[in-house]
Protein backbone atom coordinates (compact mmCIF):
# COMPACT_ATOMS: atom_id res chain seq x y z
CA UNK A 1 0.00 0.00 0.00
CA UNK A 2 1.40 3.05 -0.63
CA UNK A 3 2.13 5.71 2.17
CA UNK A 4 -0.50 7.99 0.58
CA UNK A 5 -3.23 5.64 0.53
CA UNK A 6 -2.18 4.53 3.91
CA UNK A 7 -2.00 8.44 5.31
CA UNK A 8 -5.40 8.71 3.98
CA UNK A 9 -6.40 5.51 5.29
CA UNK A 10 -5.54 6.79 8.91
CA UNK A 11 -7.00 10.29 8.76
CA UNK A 12 -10.32 8.79 7.85
CA UNK A 13 -9.70 5.91 10.18
CA UNK A 14 -9.23 8.96 12.75
CA UNK A 15 -12.41 10.55 11.25
CA UNK A 16 -14.68 8.02 11.77
CA UNK A 17 -13.30 7.52 15.42
CA UNK A 18 -14.21 11.45 16.19
CA UNK A 19 -17.38 11.61 13.95
CA UNK A 20 -19.10 8.15 16.42
CA UNK A 21 -17.77 10.07 19.24
CA UNK A 22 -19.08 12.98 18.94
CA UNK A 23 -22.46 12.85 16.93
CA UNK A 24 -22.95 8.99 16.63
CA UNK A 25 -23.88 7.77 13.49
CA UNK A 26 -27.42 6.72 14.42
CA UNK A 27 -28.29 10.58 15.56
CA UNK A 28 -26.52 11.83 12.82
CA UNK A 29 -28.50 9.77 10.43
CA UNK A 30 -31.62 10.69 12.47
CA UNK A 31 -31.23 14.04 12.09
CA UNK A 32 -28.73 15.56 9.44
CA UNK A 33 -31.55 16.91 7.20
CA UNK A 34 -34.30 18.13 9.79
CA UNK A 35 -34.02 18.35 13.20
CA UNK A 36 -30.51 19.24 13.26
CA UNK A 37 -30.03 22.64 12.95
CA UNK A 38 -28.65 23.81 8.98
CA UNK A 39 -25.73 25.04 10.60
CA UNK A 40 -24.76 22.13 12.41
CA UNK A 41 -25.19 20.11 9.36
CA UNK A 42 -22.42 22.41 7.72
CA UNK A 43 -19.64 22.31 9.72
CA UNK A 44 -20.42 18.24 9.96
CA UNK A 45 -20.44 18.01 5.91
CA UNK A 46 -17.13 20.18 6.00
CA UNK A 47 -15.36 18.36 8.50
CA UNK A 48 -15.84 15.08 6.90
CA UNK A 49 -15.96 16.03 3.42
CA UNK A 50 -19.21 16.27 2.36
CA UNK A 51 -19.12 20.29 1.15
CA UNK A 52 -22.40 21.85 0.08
CA UNK A 53 -23.76 18.38 0.29
CA UNK A 54 -27.11 19.72 2.26
CA UNK A 55 -27.84 22.15 -0.46
CA UNK A 56 -27.36 19.65 -3.05
CA UNK A 57 -29.84 17.14 -1.64
CA UNK A 58 -32.06 19.67 -0.79
CA UNK A 59 -32.73 20.95 -3.98
CA UNK A 60 -33.16 17.50 -5.41
CA UNK A 61 -35.76 16.68 -2.56
CA UNK A 62 -37.52 20.05 -3.73
CA UNK A 63 -37.48 19.07 -7.25
CA UNK A 64 -38.27 15.59 -7.09
CA UNK A 65 -41.33 16.21 -4.63
CA UNK A 66 -39.87 14.25 -2.04
CA UNK A 67 -40.98 14.86 1.97
CA UNK A 68 -38.51 15.76 4.33
CA UNK A 69 -38.73 12.36 5.96
CA UNK A 70 -37.32 10.77 2.82
CA UNK A 71 -34.49 13.43 2.92
CA UNK A 72 -33.36 11.91 6.14
CA UNK A 73 -33.73 8.64 5.22
CA UNK A 74 -31.71 9.22 2.06
CA UNK A 75 -29.19 10.96 3.85
CA UNK A 76 -28.96 9.00 6.81
CA UNK A 77 -28.54 5.77 4.36
CA UNK A 78 -25.41 7.74 2.84
CA UNK A 79 -23.57 8.69 5.87
CA UNK A 80 -23.52 5.25 7.10
CA UNK A 81 -22.41 3.51 3.46
CA UNK A 82 -19.47 6.58 3.47
CA UNK A 83 -18.30 5.15 6.53
CA UNK A 84 -18.10 1.42 6.18
CA UNK A 85 -16.84 1.90 2.40
CA UNK A 86 -14.30 4.36 3.55
CA UNK A 87 -12.81 1.92 7.04
CA UNK A 88 -13.33 -1.00 4.49
CA UNK A 89 -11.06 0.88 2.13
CA UNK A 90 -8.28 1.07 4.17
CA UNK A 91 -7.00 -2.67 4.09
CA UNK A 92 -5.39 -4.23 0.87
CA UNK A 93 -7.73 -6.80 -0.96
CA UNK A 94 -6.77 -10.85 0.02
CA UNK A 95 -9.30 -13.37 -1.71
CA UNK A 96 -9.80 -16.50 0.22
CA UNK A 97 -9.76 -18.87 -2.27
CA UNK A 98 -10.05 -22.89 -1.30
CA UNK A 99 -7.15 -25.02 -1.49
CA UNK A 100 -6.27 -27.99 -3.41
CA UNK A 101 -4.42 -31.01 -2.88
CA UNK A 102 -4.40 -34.72 -3.87
CA UNK A 103 -2.75 -37.59 -2.49
CA UNK A 104 -1.02 -40.63 -4.26
CA UNK A 105 0.01 -44.23 -2.68
CA UNK A 106 3.71 -44.65 -3.02
CA UNK A 107 6.00 -47.43 -1.49
CA UNK A 108 3.35 -47.81 1.35
CA UNK A 109 3.32 -44.31 2.24
CA UNK A 110 -0.13 -41.96 1.36
CA UNK A 111 1.97 -38.94 -0.18
CA UNK A 112 -0.98 -35.57 0.18
CA UNK A 113 0.86 -32.64 -1.62
CA UNK A 114 -1.78 -29.46 -0.77
CA UNK A 115 -1.83 -25.74 -2.30
CA UNK A 116 -2.70 -23.57 0.90
CA UNK A 117 -2.81 -19.83 1.92
CA UNK A 118 0.47 -20.27 3.55
CA UNK A 119 -0.07 -16.60 5.48
CA UNK A 120 -3.69 -16.86 6.29
CA UNK A 121 -2.92 -20.40 7.84
CA UNK A 122 -0.15 -18.99 10.37
CA UNK A 123 -1.48 -15.84 11.08
CA UNK A 124 -4.69 -17.81 12.48
CA UNK A 125 -6.99 -16.83 10.45
CA UNK A 126 -10.52 -18.63 9.82
CA UNK A 127 -10.72 -19.11 6.59
CA UNK A 128 -13.93 -20.66 6.40
CA UNK A 129 -17.00 -18.46 5.76
CA UNK A 130 -14.58 -14.99 4.69
CA UNK A 131 -13.83 -13.95 1.32
CA UNK A 132 -11.08 -11.50 1.48
CA UNK A 133 -8.35 -11.99 4.79
CA UNK A 134 -9.51 -8.06 5.52
CA UNK A 135 -12.73 -9.21 6.75
CA UNK A 136 -10.47 -10.67 9.81
CA UNK A 137 -9.40 -8.97 12.88
CA UNK A 138 -6.07 -11.09 12.18
CA UNK A 139 -5.50 -9.24 8.84
CA UNK A 140 -2.60 -6.95 9.76
CA UNK A 141 -0.49 -10.07 11.02
CA UNK A 142 -1.27 -11.91 7.34
CA UNK A 143 -0.18 -8.46 5.92
CA UNK A 144 2.98 -8.62 7.71
CA UNK A 145 3.55 -12.34 7.03
CA UNK A 146 2.55 -11.69 3.45
CA UNK A 147 5.34 -9.03 3.09
CA UNK A 148 8.04 -11.90 3.92
CA UNK A 149 10.85 -12.92 1.96
CA UNK A 150 9.78 -16.97 0.62
CA UNK A 151 12.65 -18.64 3.33
CA UNK A 152 11.39 -16.32 6.15
CA UNK A 153 7.32 -17.37 5.97
CA UNK A 154 8.60 -21.12 5.37
CA UNK A 155 10.26 -20.73 8.64
CA UNK A 156 7.41 -19.19 10.47
CA UNK A 157 5.38 -21.83 8.74
CA UNK A 158 7.86 -24.76 9.77
CA UNK A 159 7.46 -23.26 13.22
CA UNK A 160 3.87 -23.28 13.06
CA UNK A 161 3.23 -27.10 11.57
CA UNK A 162 3.46 -28.73 15.04
CA UNK A 163 0.27 -27.42 15.07
CA UNK A 164 -1.32 -27.81 12.47
CA UNK A 165 -0.49 -31.30 12.00
CA UNK A 166 -2.24 -31.85 14.96
CA UNK A 167 -5.64 -30.75 13.71
CA UNK A 168 -5.44 -32.87 10.16
CA UNK A 169 -7.29 -35.85 10.35
CA UNK A 170 -6.17 -39.15 8.48
CA UNK A 171 -7.70 -42.37 9.41
CA UNK A 172 -6.31 -45.59 7.99
CA UNK A 173 -8.45 -48.16 8.21
CA UNK A 174 -10.35 -45.89 11.26
CA UNK A 175 -6.87 -46.10 12.62
CA UNK A 176 -5.42 -42.24 13.23
CA UNK A 177 -2.43 -42.30 11.55
CA UNK A 178 0.08 -38.42 12.61
CA UNK A 179 1.37 -36.58 9.08
CA UNK A 180 4.96 -36.31 9.49
CA UNK A 181 7.71 -35.61 6.63
CA UNK A 182 6.36 -32.37 5.74
CA UNK A 183 8.04 -29.61 3.26
CA UNK A 184 7.38 -26.20 2.12
CA UNK A 185 7.99 -24.23 -0.59
CA UNK A 186 6.37 -20.93 -0.75
CA UNK A 187 6.06 -18.89 -3.76
CA UNK A 188 8.06 -15.57 -4.40
CA UNK A 189 6.73 -12.09 -2.81
CA UNK A 190 5.14 -10.65 -5.83
CA UNK A 191 2.50 -8.33 -5.75
CA UNK A 192 2.03 -7.85 -2.30
CA UNK A 193 -1.86 -6.95 -3.22
CA UNK A 194 -2.98 -10.46 -4.21
CA UNK A 195 -2.94 -13.92 -2.48
CA UNK A 196 0.26 -16.10 -2.97
CA UNK A 197 0.57 -19.84 -2.32
CA UNK A 198 2.43 -22.58 -0.69
CA UNK A 199 3.01 -26.18 -2.05
CA UNK A 200 2.47 -28.12 1.27
CA UNK A 201 3.53 -31.75 1.46
CA UNK A 202 3.33 -34.28 3.86
CA UNK A 203 2.79 -38.22 3.92
CA UNK A 204 1.41 -40.78 6.14
CA UNK A 205 2.37 -44.46 6.43
CA UNK A 206 0.07 -47.29 5.55
CA UNK A 207 0.60 -50.64 7.15
CA UNK A 208 0.64 -53.36 4.35
CA UNK A 209 -2.76 -54.62 3.31
CA UNK A 210 -4.63 -51.19 4.01
CA UNK A 211 -7.70 -50.76 2.17
CA UNK A 212 -9.20 -47.55 3.16
CA UNK A 213 -8.25 -43.67 4.36
CA UNK A 214 -10.37 -40.76 5.38
CA UNK A 215 -9.14 -36.85 5.69
CA UNK A 216 -10.03 -33.77 6.92
CA UNK A 217 -8.70 -30.83 8.44
CA UNK A 218 -9.59 -28.33 10.81
CA UNK A 219 -12.70 -26.16 10.38
CA UNK A 220 -10.50 -22.82 10.19
CA UNK A 221 -8.27 -24.13 7.46
CA UNK A 222 -11.16 -23.16 4.96
CA UNK A 223 -12.28 -25.71 1.87
CA UNK A 224 -9.99 -28.01 -0.03
CA UNK A 225 -10.41 -29.34 -3.03
CA UNK A 226 -9.16 -32.87 -3.27
CA UNK A 227 -8.48 -35.86 -5.81
CA UNK A 228 -6.35 -39.36 -5.69
CA UNK A 229 -3.97 -39.80 -8.15
CA UNK A 230 -2.36 -43.56 -9.78
CA UNK A 231 -5.32 -45.23 -9.36
CA UNK A 232 -8.56 -46.45 -11.79
CA UNK A 233 -11.36 -44.64 -11.09
CA UNK A 234 -10.09 -42.01 -8.18
CA UNK A 235 -11.79 -39.96 -5.28
CA UNK A 236 -12.50 -36.50 -6.06
CA UNK A 237 -14.19 -34.20 -4.30
CA UNK A 238 -15.06 -30.80 -2.61
CA UNK A 239 -15.10 -30.53 1.36
CA UNK A 240 -15.64 -27.56 3.51
CA UNK A 241 -13.61 -26.92 6.62
CA UNK A 242 -13.95 -28.99 9.24
CA UNK A 243 -15.31 -31.93 7.02
CA UNK A 244 -14.47 -35.50 6.53
CA UNK A 245 -14.07 -37.38 2.85
CA UNK A 246 -16.18 -41.08 2.62
CA UNK A 247 -13.71 -44.02 3.21
CA UNK A 248 -11.53 -43.59 0.25
CA UNK A 249 -10.17 -46.87 -1.27
CA UNK A 250 -6.36 -47.33 -1.51
CA UNK A 251 -6.73 -49.40 -4.85
CA UNK A 252 -9.22 -46.90 -6.60
CA UNK A 253 -12.85 -47.14 -7.22
CA UNK A 254 -14.39 -44.24 -4.73
CA UNK A 255 -15.33 -41.83 -7.66
CA UNK A 256 -18.59 -40.63 -6.86
CA UNK A 257 -21.26 -41.23 -9.14
CA UNK A 258 -22.98 -38.40 -10.85
CA UNK A 259 -25.86 -38.27 -8.52
CA UNK A 260 -23.88 -37.62 -5.85
CA UNK A 261 -21.18 -35.19 -7.85
CA UNK A 262 -24.57 -33.12 -8.78
CA UNK A 263 -26.12 -32.99 -5.21
CA UNK A 264 -21.89 -32.22 -3.81
CA UNK A 265 -21.94 -29.03 -5.77
CA UNK A 266 -25.29 -27.48 -4.83
CA UNK A 267 -24.03 -25.94 -1.88
CA UNK A 268 -20.84 -25.12 -3.29
CA UNK A 269 -23.14 -22.95 -6.00
CA UNK A 270 -24.98 -21.36 -2.88
CA UNK A 271 -22.21 -20.78 -0.40
CA UNK A 272 -20.92 -18.62 -3.34
CA UNK A 273 -23.78 -16.38 -3.57
CA UNK A 274 -24.54 -16.37 0.94
CA UNK A 275 -22.38 -15.38 2.38
CA UNK A 276 -19.10 -14.97 0.04
CA UNK A 277 -21.23 -13.25 -3.23
CA UNK A 278 -21.48 -10.28 -1.95
CA UNK A 279 -21.06 -7.99 -5.16
CA UNK A 280 -23.76 -10.94 -6.68
CA UNK A 281 -26.38 -10.06 -3.61
CA UNK A 282 -26.23 -6.67 -4.12
CA UNK A 283 -27.03 -7.00 -8.09
CA UNK A 284 -29.94 -8.99 -7.33
CA UNK A 285 -30.83 -6.30 -4.55
CA UNK A 286 -30.73 -3.54 -7.09
CA UNK A 287 -33.02 -5.85 -9.04
CA UNK A 288 -35.31 -6.44 -6.43
CA UNK A 289 -35.50 -2.56 -5.27
CA UNK A 290 -36.92 -1.48 -8.89
CA UNK A 291 -40.87 -2.88 -7.82
CA UNK A 292 -41.69 -4.40 -5.28
CA UNK A 293 -44.30 -6.33 -7.64
CA UNK A 294 -43.78 -9.55 -8.93
CA UNK A 295 -43.61 -9.64 -12.33
CA UNK A 296 -41.13 -6.94 -12.77
CA UNK A 297 -38.77 -9.20 -10.51
CA UNK A 298 -39.74 -12.15 -12.25
CA UNK A 299 -38.41 -10.59 -15.36
CA UNK A 300 -35.35 -9.54 -14.40
CA UNK A 301 -34.29 -12.25 -12.49
CA UNK A 302 -35.23 -15.04 -15.37
CA UNK A 303 -32.96 -12.96 -17.81
CA UNK A 304 -30.18 -12.62 -15.32
CA UNK A 305 -30.18 -16.18 -15.19
CA UNK A 306 -30.76 -17.18 -18.37
CA UNK A 307 -27.72 -15.45 -19.38
CA UNK A 308 -25.15 -15.82 -16.09
CA UNK A 309 -26.29 -20.09 -16.72
CA UNK A 310 -25.11 -19.27 -20.81
CA UNK A 311 -21.69 -17.95 -19.83
CA UNK A 312 -21.08 -19.87 -16.97
CA UNK A 313 -21.28 -23.03 -19.02
CA UNK A 314 -19.31 -21.62 -22.06
CA UNK A 315 -16.44 -20.71 -19.53
CA UNK A 316 -16.79 -24.08 -17.57
CA UNK A 317 -15.98 -26.16 -21.40
CA UNK A 318 -13.30 -23.22 -22.25
CA UNK A 319 -14.96 -21.55 -25.19
CA UNK A 320 -14.57 -18.32 -23.77
CA UNK A 321 -12.37 -16.35 -21.56
CA UNK A 322 -12.01 -12.89 -20.32
CA UNK A 323 -9.40 -11.71 -17.58
CA UNK A 324 -10.59 -10.93 -14.27
CA UNK A 325 -9.18 -7.97 -14.73
CA UNK A 326 -12.29 -6.68 -17.04
CA UNK A 327 -15.07 -8.89 -15.14
CA UNK A 328 -14.63 -7.68 -11.84
CA UNK A 329 -15.02 -3.99 -12.58
CA UNK A 330 -17.49 -4.67 -15.22
CA UNK A 331 -19.49 -6.04 -12.15
CA UNK A 332 -19.22 -3.74 -9.72
CA UNK A 333 -20.42 -1.39 -12.22
CA UNK A 334 -23.37 -2.91 -13.52
CA UNK A 335 -24.32 -3.03 -9.36
CA UNK A 336 -23.98 0.74 -9.38
CA UNK A 337 -26.05 0.99 -13.06
CA UNK A 338 -29.10 -0.72 -11.71
CA UNK A 339 -28.93 1.00 -8.16
CA UNK A 340 -29.15 4.06 -9.93
CA UNK A 341 -31.52 3.48 -12.40
CA UNK A 342 -33.76 2.47 -9.59
CA UNK A 343 -33.98 6.27 -8.36
CA UNK A 344 -35.06 7.73 -11.89
CA UNK A 345 -37.93 4.92 -13.29
CA UNK A 346 -41.27 4.04 -11.16
CA UNK A 347 -41.35 0.44 -13.04
CA UNK A 348 -39.89 -1.73 -15.32
CA UNK A 349 -38.85 -0.60 -18.52
CA UNK A 350 -38.63 -2.37 -21.76
CA UNK A 351 -35.29 -2.21 -22.32
CA UNK A 352 -34.47 -3.15 -18.69
CA UNK A 353 -34.56 -6.97 -18.86
CA UNK A 354 -32.04 -6.87 -21.70
CA UNK A 355 -29.17 -5.03 -19.85
CA UNK A 356 -30.24 -7.20 -17.16
CA UNK A 357 -29.43 -9.74 -19.53
CA UNK A 358 -26.13 -8.44 -20.79
CA UNK A 359 -24.93 -7.64 -17.21
CA UNK A 360 -25.60 -11.71 -16.44
CA UNK A 361 -23.55 -12.58 -19.15
CA UNK A 362 -20.87 -10.87 -17.26
CA UNK A 363 -21.62 -12.04 -14.05
CA UNK A 364 -21.59 -15.59 -15.53
CA UNK A 365 -18.29 -15.14 -16.04
CA UNK A 366 -17.71 -14.18 -12.32
CA UNK A 367 -19.18 -17.50 -11.54
CA UNK A 368 -16.95 -19.42 -13.82
CA UNK A 369 -13.96 -17.82 -12.09
CA UNK A 370 -14.96 -19.48 -8.80
CA UNK A 371 -15.24 -23.11 -10.35
CA UNK A 372 -11.59 -22.33 -12.08
CA UNK A 373 -10.36 -21.77 -8.42
CA UNK A 374 -10.73 -25.97 -7.96
CA UNK A 375 -11.57 -27.40 -11.03
CA UNK A 376 -14.67 -29.66 -11.96
CA UNK A 377 -14.26 -33.66 -11.75
CA UNK A 378 -13.78 -34.98 -15.77
CA UNK A 379 -15.83 -37.90 -15.01
CA UNK A 380 -18.73 -35.65 -13.85
CA UNK A 381 -18.13 -32.57 -15.11
CA UNK A 382 -21.63 -32.12 -16.56
CA UNK A 383 -23.39 -32.65 -13.71
CA UNK A 384 -21.52 -30.99 -11.23
CA UNK A 385 -21.27 -27.82 -13.17
CA UNK A 386 -25.71 -28.27 -13.16
CA UNK A 387 -25.28 -28.74 -9.13
CA UNK A 388 -23.00 -25.45 -9.05
CA UNK A 389 -25.19 -23.01 -10.99
CA UNK A 390 -28.42 -24.72 -9.26
CA UNK A 391 -26.87 -23.51 -5.92
CA UNK A 392 -26.31 -20.22 -7.35
CA UNK A 393 -29.80 -20.01 -8.26
CA UNK A 394 -31.34 -21.46 -4.46
CA UNK A 395 -28.69 -18.30 -3.10
CA UNK A 396 -30.11 -15.87 -5.02
CA UNK A 397 -33.86 -17.29 -4.35
CA UNK A 398 -32.72 -17.05 -1.05
CA UNK A 399 -31.50 -13.43 -0.67
CA UNK A 400 -34.88 -12.08 -2.90
CA UNK A 401 -36.87 -14.04 0.12
CA UNK A 402 -34.78 -12.37 2.67
CA UNK A 403 -35.04 -9.37 1.28
CA UNK A 404 -38.98 -9.68 0.56
CA UNK A 405 -39.90 -11.12 4.17
CA UNK A 406 -37.97 -7.65 5.87
CA UNK A 407 -38.81 -5.05 3.47
CA UNK A 408 -41.61 -5.64 1.03
CA UNK A 409 -43.96 -7.89 3.03
CA UNK A 410 -44.33 -5.02 5.49
CA UNK A 411 -43.98 -1.77 3.75
CA UNK A 412 -44.15 -2.71 -0.01
CA UNK A 413 -48.02 -1.63 0.08
CA UNK A 414 -46.58 1.70 1.62
CA UNK A 415 -46.52 5.43 -0.06
CA UNK A 416 -43.77 5.86 1.03
CA UNK A 417 -41.94 2.61 0.10
CA UNK A 418 -40.41 3.88 -2.85
CA UNK A 419 -38.90 6.88 -2.22
CA UNK A 420 -37.52 5.97 1.44
CA UNK A 421 -36.76 2.17 1.44
CA UNK A 422 -36.13 1.42 -2.14
CA UNK A 423 -34.31 4.25 -3.08
CA UNK A 424 -32.59 4.72 0.11
CA UNK A 425 -30.74 1.53 -0.36
CA UNK A 426 -30.62 1.88 -3.64
CA UNK A 427 -28.66 4.76 -3.01
CA UNK A 428 -26.19 2.19 -0.80
CA UNK A 429 -26.03 -0.11 -3.32
CA UNK A 430 -24.39 2.52 -5.59
CA UNK A 431 -21.97 4.05 -3.92
CA UNK A 432 -20.72 0.03 -2.40
CA UNK A 433 -20.72 -0.75 -6.37
CA UNK A 434 -18.93 2.76 -7.32
CA UNK A 435 -16.09 1.70 -4.54
CA UNK A 436 -15.98 -1.69 -5.92
CA UNK A 437 -14.97 -0.06 -10.07
CA UNK A 438 -12.92 2.13 -7.64
CA UNK A 439 -10.83 -0.60 -5.90
CA UNK A 440 -10.79 -2.84 -8.86
CA UNK A 441 -9.31 -0.38 -11.40
CA UNK A 442 -7.03 2.05 -9.48
CA UNK A 443 -6.41 0.65 -5.82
Amino acid sequence: MSGAVFGGAAVMADGLARFAADFKLGLLAKGCCGAMPRLQRIKIANVYGLMDFDDRLGAICRNSGMAIFTRRMICGGILAAFALIMAGAAGQAHPVTPSFGQFEVVDERAEFQLTVNTEGLVSGINLTGITDTNASPRTFTYDRLRALAPQDLAARFTTFWPVMAKRITVLVDGVAVAPEAMEIDIANIGDITTARSGQLRFSVPLPQNAKEIIFGWDITYGPLYLSQTGVAKPYDGFLEGGALTPPIAIAGGSQPSQWQTFVSYIPVGFVHIVPKGLDHILFVLGLFFLSVRLGPLLWQISAFTVAHSITLALAAFGYVSVPAAIVEPVIAASIVFVALENLFTQGLSRWRPFVVFGFGLLHGLGFASVLGEFGLPEGAFVPALIGFNLGVEGGQVFVVACAYLAVGLWFGSKSWYKPVIANGASLVIALIGTFWVVERTLL
